[in-house]
Parts: structure tokens; sequence; C-alpha cells
């Protein structure tokens, strides 16, 4: 039976279906091992952070209003009591008219509400004890790390459905924690199915290409923290796809099938799908170009998606909607919010049309221009050229509701 493309869907509606998997299982793992991964778990502090009032420049601890208005030209003065250690809380109070001396890091005594850097200031005397010319007023709280700034006890430090990055584990250390609660890293089975795919090792004959979409997968599915397996090049029939995605299934949490650009293969990778026990077909096309192609099924849990044969079909496909799909199993809630891709603005170069009712992903190659923006130049070449996304340095996308854009328009360009 020939399905055709009879379901074809908008990104929005493919990406609803998408959202409906995960997310997967948790486990916990060292703080050492957390970054890039995605908190299943709210972090919960179980003190301050800082503990106390703590400077963040070398200088003087003042109360604010004591030199209120104080300038360059119209200094105020006050008296240093005390030169404080970093190692432990101060044991004094400023009264008012009074300041100390204090090192970043330290804690400010009671009385004391700002610091002033020391570039601000000049002692009047030899010693570090007696009058301080202050150049500079001070604001309170300024230049101080306050108690509780960063996390207060029994307070969420981070909510689960954080993506942990260097500045998180920073947190989750100075709070104590030495392993986190996170979403696995999903195991992704990659598919090659064309009877014209040869193993890279092999010389290319007429009509054959090596099989270069698995690896381009895999290396786009590890940047989403995934853990891709390939499975090799499938024979075009039924019996060998069904086992091969069995196999994919039993081991995997996502199963890609690339390939199946002609007609017949795709309506062969549909009839696999549809073979599989608790299966369903929920998109047979996108309205997505380049990728059009592209199918979604559902495996009892687990999504299969069919890619599109063609090489940068199937890279686009991958950026976006697949790498997305990655990210929300691991339970990252803003896997697919757009203001997450990496965005340059850039002046397009020239007209670039568009078919109304598909979502146009133009590659894009930039170039740097002084003291402007850079110029958008369009790499234009057919879906089953590398070359394009070679020379491209992003994306532009054109809504669907449009019929292009135009020379001279200031665009977002999705840096890939």
């Amino acid at each position: 039976m020939n399905h055709g493309f009879f379901t074809i869907i908008s990104r929005a509606e493919f990406e609803a279906l998408l959202k409906g998997f995960g997310p997967l299982d948790t486990k916990r793992i060292p703080l050492s091992q957390a970054s890039g991964r995605v908190l299943a778990e709210d972090i919960v502090a179980a003190h301050d952070w800082p503990l106390m009032n703590r400077s963040c420049m070398d200088g003087y601890a003042i109360n604010a209003r004591d030199i209120f208005g104080a300038t360059e030209t119209n200094p105020g003065y006050l008296e240093c009591t005390a030169s404080l250690s970093i190692e432990k809380a101060p044991d004094i109070s400023l009264f008012p008219g009074e300041c100390a001396r204090i090192a970043t890091g330290g804690i400010l005594p009671e009385g004391a509400d700002a610091v002033v850097m020391i570039e601000h200031t000049q002692s009047m005397n030899d010693e570090e004890m007696g009058t301080v010319e202050f150049r500079k007023s001070a604001a309170p709280g300024e230049n101080v790390m306050m108690r509780g700034e960063d996390a207060q006890t029994d307070k969420t430090a981070l909510a689960a459905g954080t993506v942990i990055r260097p500045q998180e584990v920073g947190l989750s250390a100075a709070l104590g924690f030495e392993e986190l609660t996170i979403y696995d890293q999903p195991r992704v089975g990659i598919l090659s199915t064309g009877d014209e795919l040869i193993e890279l090792s092999e010389t290319p004959r007429p009509g054959q290409v090596r099989d270069v979409n698995s690896l381009t997968i895999s290396a786009l599915a590890e940047l989403a923290g995934a853990v891709p397996t390939r499975y090799g090049i499938i024979k075009d029939d039924l019996d060998s796809l069904k086992a091969a995605l069995a196999k994919a299934l039993a081991e995997n949490d996502v199963v890609l099938l690339s390939g199946g650009s002609s007609i017949g293969v795709r309506d062969l990778t549909v009839q696999t799908i549809e073979s599989m026990d608790d299966a369903e077909l929920l998109a047979h096309g996108v309205a997505l170009s380049p990728g059009k192609p592209t199918i979604l099924g559902r495996v009892g849990t687990k999504p299969v998606l069919g890619l599109p044969g063609q090489v940068t079909s199937a890279l686009v496909v991958m950026h976006v909607l697949i790498l997305p799909l990655l990210r929300h199993i691991q339970g990252d809630a803003g896997a697919f919010d757009e203001v997450r891709r990496p965005m340059r603005q850039a002046v397009l170069a020239r007209n670039i049309h568009s078919k109304p009712g598909r979502e146009d992903y133009i590659r894009i190659r930039l170039e740097e221009r002084d003291n402007d923006l850079p110029l958008a130049h369009p790499v234009l070449g057919k879906s089953g050229l590398l070359r394009t996304m070679i020379q491209a340095n992003g994306l532009a996308p054109i809504p669907a509701d449009s019929e292009g854009l135009y020379e001279g328009q200031t665009i977002g360009v999705w840096m890939v």
C-alpha cells in the first residue's frame, strides 16, 4: 500500500507530538559528572549562601549614609577603627562616622551595609588606622554579597528541569551537594536503509553512495547528550527492517531510520513501524523544507523517526526536531523554545523566495563587516549536497506564512 504524504502536519503540530514522549528514568551521579545533564529533582538549600554579608571588593566597610553625596571634589571622611581578617567573623560593630578595612570575601561587621573600593579612597596617614578620605558615595548593598543572595535555607536553589552548566555545578558545590539526581542520557539507535548504500571502506560504483547519514546523525545526537549506536546498513526489505528495528527498540530509547527518500522506501519504513506490537503512525510528512518526508511513529512508549535520505534534509530535521526531542526526554523543559537557539543578527544580501505553507530553513554564509552587521549570503543548492551545509554558518528560518525575505532586511541566523 502506498501511503504517500497523507498526514503532513506543521512543525508546531509535529513538536506537540514529540513533547508527548519521555521523560526518561532518573539516577544519582557525582557532581563532577553533572555538567550538561538535566536536574530531575529540586536542589533545596540546607543553609543560606552566602552564609553572611560578604565584601565583593578590597576596600572599606561603611554605613552608606555616612558618606552620602561624597565625590572627588566634595569627599567624605571616616575613621578607620579596624582591619578585618578574612578568616573569621568580625567581633566589632561600626558606629556612625567609622569604617573598617576589608578584603574581598571578608564578612561585614555589624553596622556596615556597603563597601567602597580602595581605589576611591585615600588614607590620610601612613598607618592602617585613622582618617580615610572617601571620594565616592555608595548605596546600601553596593559591593556586598548579601546573606542568602544566591540561596536561602529550605528554598529551592535549582529547580528540576534545569540544565546543569558549570555555574550550576558551582552553586551545587557551594551548597554541599556531592551528587545530583538527573535524567538518563537517551540511547539512540540509528538504522541506515537503502540498497544504494555501501560501507565507508568500499569504492562506490555509479548509483551507489557511502553511508554518510548515520555518522552525521550520530555526531549530532552526541551534541544533545545522547548515546548513539549505529546498526549498520539494513536491506530494503520488510523482514530485514523489522528485525533491525525490533533489536534497536529493545536496546534504545529512540530509534532513527536514516534513508527512505524514495516513495517506495518511505512506504516500507511506515509498514515496518506499523508491524511492531503496540505501534502507531503519528505523522507521515512535515511542512518543513528541507525535510518534508520525515516520518514519526510510536512503538510502545518510544519514538521512531524516519529521516529523509538526502543528507542536508536529514541534518536540518535533526537540528529543528530531533535534537530538541533528545533534550526534552532528558527533562529539559525548554528544549523546543526557539529563544534557546544561538542567533546572530545579519543583513540579507539578496532576496529569498519561499513557498507559503511550509517553514523554510535557508543555509546562510555570513560575511563579517567592520562597524556593521554581517551580510547574510544564501547558500543555494540541492538537499543532497553537503556543500551547502559545509559553506554555511547557520540557518535562516522563514515562517510558513511568508513568501520570502528581502535584500537589506535584518534577519536572525541560527548558528549551527
